[in-house]
């Protein structure tokens, strides 16, 4: 094992050269890979001021040899030239022990013992590598676009769940529970229901919860099919979660405290890390919130949770990690605002208030748990080879009772409610085990990635009976409660105590994988990577009665094949081409087809396919800003439709775009992170002629996000060294209702073709709307003391009355998102 300078010295060089950065992404590292390679010795901390976040300053001390491939780094260097620290850090680690620091203004330095292991030190907003050892390269080799929020970009959102990264990232839509499906996280990436497609650690998390981000290292968003890395689905792209993880580094403790102006919301975390010996490490992580949601009455929103995880290191080239997390939310939920179909909006646009609730505060309520602990093994064999297995057992729970609005009468000011209630258990056992293996061919350097990979999937879920006992007395309209819409009925008695439904349906799924990928790499100016995945997949699924039952099986095979040219060493120029699958059941929350369920026998289709292109550039400009710019499209076939009633298996459509990222550093100071999406989609094939040529629902067309900062330094005679002033700003283009896939009415190249409006249908071919809209935040930080840090978050400064989520059909309704509110936060670090 080396020490922690060469380590950081061969991972330096390996930016410079691609094979080199692929040794610094580290094909071979468990998850996490920063516990993989772990320095002998705990080295002796740098005594410098200290600030509540890492600033842009290359930080002197040794780091932790994170991947085992390093070793290797040395005979994969092509490029030659001057090292300077400032050319080290774009590589991500950090300068060797007694290197001066990069060039820049002597900002007092906050030491955070673990600093963040995938992202440039110099600039914290930019990632320079993904978590996944299936992923052999830096994130400027790789040829797919990849949005990393690294744990600096999720503290400046002050993004406390993973509903508010989607709610502000670019090319991300949120979704609600349609078609039957369970009301948590939904997420649209690139136009496709990506529900099922989130990843803890690089294993699937199926369980469609309310994911919390106190134990989270960064958030990885992987664009376009990914099959032949993640498996099936990830038609648009997935979503992988990196947990925090012990290190052997340094001891730290790290507690925040932050309290907010909706409803004197209270939040703390503590994040604590041990080093018992060289060899050992804990780690642990608190949450308590008491909040309410800013704009909504009645709203609340309380969390707890702890996470901890363990490294243990009794051999040089053997790596334990065990790590287990806990979370509990519960709450009154909001099922959102009903929609007004005369003025084709919803009703807080301009009738309503934004803050009336309509649910039941004396019946409805939310509770979601999750639970979830990973087992990794990693063995060094040589330099060469690197074997890993990750072991994981998960369960999550979802249990609520909700309010939905149905139809409303503006003119009589009344709107219809009825009631939406789930109970569902997912459990999880899986297990992936790998190898990666370098070799070389003349010239060319190589790294391969093959592995095998089991899992059993399990959910169980009812509905609550006796919901309607309330109704008692009142008026009703259709087995539905009619209310005011101005008062709604929130203050019904409720006599009655719901219960589950006893016919549980029950839905399990077997998988079984086998993959290799591979990249070969040509003196840093061409990098080719191709890989190839196989998934036994079967699934089954009855109720508690035995009176339903179907099952299927299939049998995909998806791959993936990419090139990078590299005319420079900070340019990169890609192609790509991949493929997806889409089973029928993966989604197993679904309770119809067209939703991804698996219901009835009548209903197996063949796997949707999908197939994707994309060419792509890549620059690392100014060493520390990495911009990319791509053109893609997504193509379907096999997809599912409702078509009077019946699903089919036969549509088809196609999604297409431009994606432009950026993420680090501007100068020294000025720090962002953004992106701007423009899509376009059109349905193809439909069992509905009249449907070709129309776009498609759900998909805010255009999106655009950017979150930055400034770090002052002395100004005007000031020393305002540690003082950081930043903002966010947030767009999304209109979203369009209609079917599962087809936007309605008035949006159709062919609306001549629809039904002309009547008296009994009057919206028949108008388009149920949600509105456009910009969100501004602002936020400065400053320090109070060497160990104490201040920082003032405004959400949402102009009150913006937007949205979440629609529910597409002919009585939709929407999801608030919330409004304005102020967060005061203390961070004490020592």
């Amino acid at each position: 094992m080396r020490s922690g300078a060469t380590a950081t010295a061969l991972g330096v060089a390996a930016l410079m050269a691609s094979m080199d950065a692929a040794t610094a992404q580290d094909s071979s590292t468990t998850l996490p890979p920063v516990k993989v390679d772990a320095p002998r010795e705990k080295p002796r901390p740098v005594v410098v001021p200290v600030k509540p976040k890492p600033t842009p300053v290359v930080v002197a001390k040794p780091q932790p040899a994170h991947h085992p491939a390093q070793t290797h780094a040395a005979s994969t260097t092509h490029h030659t030239g001057p090292t300077t620290a400032s050319a080290r850090a774009t590589g991500g680690g950090a300068a060797p022990a007694g290197a001066p620091a990069a060039a820049g203004p002597s900002v007092p330095l906050f030491i955070q013992a673990e600093r963040d292991p995938y992202a440039d030190p110099v600039a914290p907003y930019r990632a320079v590598r993904v978590q996944s050892n299936k992923f052999t390269q830096p994130i400027i080799n790789t040829p797919r676009t990849i949005t990393v929020l690294t744990r600096e970009a999720l503290d400046d959102k002050n993004a406390t769940s993973l509903r508010e990264i989607g709610r502000s990232t670019a090319g991300v839509t949120l979704g609600t529970g349609e078609g039957g499906n369970a009301f948590g996280d939904r997420f649209f990436i690139r136009g496709f229901d990506a529900r099922n497609d989130i990843f803890v650690d690089g294993i699937r998390d199926p369980a469609v919860n309310v994911r919390e981000n106190f134990y989270t290292e960064q958030v990885e968003i992987l664009r376009g099919p990914g099959s032949s890395f993640a498996g099936r689905g990830t038609a648009g792209g997935a979503i992988n979660i990196v947990t925090k993880q012990a290190n052997t580094i340094s001891d730290f403790v790290d507690m925040r405290a932050q309290g907010g102006t909706a409803d004197q919301t209270k939040r703390v975390t503590l994040d604590v890390n041990k080093v018992i010996s060289p060899m050992l490490a804990v780690r642990a992580n608190g949450l308590f919130q008491d909040a309410n949601v800013a704009g909504r009455s009645f709203v609340t929103d309380d969390r707890n949770g702890a996470a901890g995880s363990v490294v243990f290191k009794p051999l040089e080239n053997l790596t334990f990690t065990a790590q287990y997390t806990h979370v509990y939310q519960n709450g009154l939920p909001d099922f959102g605002v009903p929609y007004n179909r005369a003025r084709n909006r919803p009703y807080p646009e301009g009738v309503t208030p934004r803050y009336v609730w309509y649910g039941l505060i004396n019946r409805d309520f939310s509770a979601y748990s999750q639970d979830f602990g990973t087992f990794t093994a990693t063995w060094r064999y040589n330099e060469n080879l690197t074997l890993s297995s990750r072991l994981r057992q998960g369960r999550s729970v979802i249990d609520y009772v909700g309010t939905l609005t149905q139809n409303s009468n503006l003119a009589a000011r009344t709107v219809t409610i009825g009631a939406q209630s789930r109970y569902q258990v997912t459990n999880v056992l899986a297990n992936q085990t790998d190898a990666n293996i370098k070799f070389d061919t003349g010239p060319i350097k190589h790294e391969a990635v093959t592995g095998v990979e089991f899992s059993r999937e399990g959910v169980t879920r009812t509905n609550y009976q006796g919901l309607n006992s309330e109704f008692n007395g009142q008026p009703i309209v259709a087995g539905q409660l009619n209310c005011n819409i101005y008062l709604p009925c929130t203050y019904l008695p409720f006599t009655n105590k719901p219960y589950l439904n006893p016919n549980f349906t029950r839905i399990a799924v077997d998988t079984a994988s086998g993959y290799v990928i591979e990249t070969a790499n040509y003196q840093d100016i061409v990098i080719a990577n191709a890989g190839v995945r196989f998934d036994d997949y079967t699934i089954t699924n009855r109720n508690e009665t035995y009176t339903t039952f179907a099952a299927n099986h299939s049998f995909m095979t998806n791959y993936n094949a990419g090139l990078v040219l590299k005319p420079m060493k900070d340019v990169s120029l890609y192609t790509a081409y991949a493929t997806s699958t889409n089973p029928v059941g993966a989604e197993l929350d679904g309770g119809a087809a067209n939703y991804g369920g698996l219901t009835t026998a009548v209903q197996i289709f063949p796997p949707q396919y999908n197939r994707a292109k994309e060419i792509g550039v890549k620059w690392q400009a100014m060493e520390h800003l990495l911009a990319t710019l791509a053109l893609f499209r997504t193509d379907v076939s096999n997809a599912r439709e409702v078509n009077s009633g019946v699903t089919t298996g036969n549509s088809a459509y196609y999604v297409q775009g431009v994606d432009l990222e950026v993420a680090g550093n501007i100068t020294d100071r000025w720090s962002m992170i953004g992106g701007l999406v423009i899509m376009e989609s059109k349905v193809k094939q439909s069992p509905v002629w009249t449907n070709v040529g129309l776009q498609l629902a759900n998909i805010a067309h255009e999106s655009f996000s950017l979150l930055s900062k400034y770090k002052f330094g002395d100004l005007i005679g000031l020393d305002l060294d540690g003082l950081e002033v930043g903002g966010q700003a947030v767009y999304r283009s209109k979203i369009y209702g209609g079917n599962n896939i087809v936007a309605n009415g008035a949006t159709a190249l062919n609306a001549a073709f629809w039904p002309a409006p009547t008296a009994a249908n009057p919206f028949v071919n108008v388009p149920t709307i949600l509105p456009s809209y910009w969100r501004f935040d602002v936020f400065a930080e400053a320090n109070i003391s060497k160990n104490v840090g201040m920082k003032l978050t405004v959400s949402n400064l102009f009150n913006r009355t937007y949205y979440d989520a629609f529910y597409q059909t002919a009585a939709p309704y929407a999801q608030m998102a919330p409004g304005r509110a102020v967060y005061l936060e203390t961070h004490v670090n020592f």
